[in-house]
């Protein structure tokens, strides 16, 4: 489940250049509450959830980074003056927040249906959720010394391309 995590913030790390430490934590914790949160929502109302969301979960993700994949590769080729992006705002980090972790709304709706117990395993999630999301974000930080043009680019087609991971 932290796979995604560490994608999203290996795209966000890419385009970074200031509050590089308070951004990665911000994404980090957001990924790591949003991972460890989620399946305790889907534990506790298993059978609703299960029967309202299931159907569109794919649809609701590939919807989310489709918008953010294209605003990343529409805002890098628009002409418009140097701007330096310096911190991650709170609908995006929680729309990224949420695309993440549908999965794991769905894995605490297994467990509930599998009789095991949650408080390990959401806890387990959260935290490996949050430290993929650091390393992804450090990660795609690492790669600065290419164009920032080519960055936001990248960023937003590895977006794009979850989203229509999502559903295929």
């Amino acid at each position: 489940m932290g796979i995604d995590c560490l994608v999203v913030s290996f795209s966000q790390g890419l385009i970074f250049d200031k509050q590089r430490v308070k951004n990665s934590l911000s994404l980090a914790l957001t990924m790591g509450l949003f991972q460890g949160i989620m399946p305790c929502i889907g534990y506790v109302g298993a059978d609703s959830i299960k029967t309202y969301l299931a159907p569109f979960s794919k649809w609701i993700v590939f919807t989310i980074f489709l918008i953010l994949g294209l605003k990343f590769i529409f805002e890098a080729i628009a002409e418009k003056e140097k701007e330096e992006i310096c911190c991650i705002g709170f609908r995006c980090l929680m729309a990224m927040g949420f695309a993440t972790s549908i999965d794991a709304l769905v894995a605490g709706g297994s467990l509930s249906f599998a009789g095991t117990t949650l408080l390990m395993p959401a806890v387990m999630i959260g935290i490996a959720s949050f430290l993929m999301s650091l390393t992804g974000f450090w990660l795609g930080n690492s790669f600065k010394k290419l164009p920032s043009k080519y960055l936001e680019i990248a960023g937003g087609i590895i977006l794009v391309g979850l989203a229509v991971k999502n559903i295929v």
